[in-house]
């Protein structure tokens, strides 16, 4: 029976390729172990054990940023941390590290390059965090989401994907989709979608352009996002939801798509051959720019700063594209040629290499 610790978490850009791995290793091997390391206040706390796994937690520590009363205490936390990680592999029998990035990553980098067990990472975007930028000094494992991801011993795996992403059949589920949504499955459908919180440029330029959209012969499916700003313009065809559960359902009824470019939704959009809009994220490092630009480079897609994401490009730019609709197939042709719907098998693949 093999052990495995998967390390990471925070967001849901770290946890979604954990959890998507971890079904798969107890898909393939039944009787492994998987055991969970991450931190009380990542969205792994409720992910975790809500998927059945069992999760153990560190102290969430920051890198310091800046010369003050966290920075000198620090090195001592982060030892500490070691320490509990480097006793947990040892008490358990771990036989390999798999790491994704987030606070608690780091510490089981280093543990487990101390204990001397195989250290295997995932990045998941196309700029690295500090913590995978760390740990890829450690080990030859290292598998990327993205071609050209910038760390040493890069191997292109793609995003490991939720089964029921990794699985769907857009056409057999529009109709469901159609109904679960209040729309026709026979009427082209644009998906705007600014994540989880949602992105006030997007929900702000698309309601203000829902009578044109729809006028364009397209029906829209609006997720605005948790800051739940907007009010229903009441336009036929306009669907507006504050949050949605069946995004795998969203997905398959979606012809095109307008969103941010967050690691997640280009591979699942381009795994499924949508074409979109990507509106990056404008604070930051800049990774949303890079996660997108192997879809645009291949001509799935477009890029429009946040900035410039106002009703006159909508005008200029996104209703005359969605009027062709030749090519807005075409383009989710080319988006398909640079997605990957198999990174989960890469991604365990890449661990048994590590296991030798």
């Amino acid at each position: 029976m093999t052990r495995y610790l998967l390390a990471g978490g925070g967001t849901a850009g770290h946890v979604n390729p954990l959890l998507a791995v971890a079904d798969r290793l107890r898909r393939d091997e039944p009787d492994a172990e998987v055991l969970v390391l991450g931190t009380a206040e990542g969205l792994e706390a409720r992910l975790v054990p809500q998927r059945g796994y069992e999760l153990a937690t560190i102290p969430k520590l920051p890198f310091p940023r800046r010369p003050n009363a966290a920075a000198l205490r620090f090195p001592g936390e982060y030892r500490r941390s070691i320490r509990t990680v480097r006793d947990l592999i040892a008490a358990r029998g771990i036989d390999a590290v798999v790491g994704f990035g987030g606070y608690a990553a780091a510490p089981a980098y280093s543990a487990a390059r101390k204990a001397g067990v195989p250290l295997v990472l995932h990045e998941a975007n196309a700029r690295p965090g500090l913590a995978n930028r760390l740990g890829a000094r450690y080990t030859p494992w290292v598998g990327v989401a993205f071609e050209g991801t910038p760390l040493p011993h890069a191997t292109f795996v793609g995003m490991p994907l939720r089964v029921e992403i990794e699985q769907l059949d857009r056409a057999a589920a529009r109709p469901e989709a159609a109904a679960e949504f209040g729309l026709s499955p026979d009427r082209p459908t644009l998906l705007v979608t600014g994540g989880s919180l949602g992105a006030r440029r997007i929900n702000q330029t698309i309601v203000a352009r829902a009578t044109e959209l729809t006028a364009a012969g397209w029906q829209v499916l609006h997720i605005q996002g948790g800051r739940g700003e907007l009010t229903d313009p009441g336009v036929d065809g306009y669907r507006l939801l504050e949050y949605c559960d069946r995004m795998d359902l969203a997905l398959a009824i979606a012809d095109f798509a307008v969103a941010r470019a967050g690691a997640a939704t280009v591979s699942e959009f381009a795994a499924l051959g949508i074409p979109a809009v990507y509106v990056p994220f404008p604070i930051g490092n800049g990774e949303q720019r890079y996660n997108a630009a192997g879809v645009i480079r291949e001509g799935g897609g477009l890029l429009v700063d946040d900035a410039e994401f106002q009703p006159p490009w909508v005008d200029a730019q996104l209703l005359p594209l969605l009027a062709d609709r030749d090519r807005a197939s075409e383009m989710g042709r080319r988006a398909a040629s640079a997605g990957v719907r198999d990174g989960s098998d890469r991604m365990v693949a890449l661990i048994r290499s590590a296991l030798g």
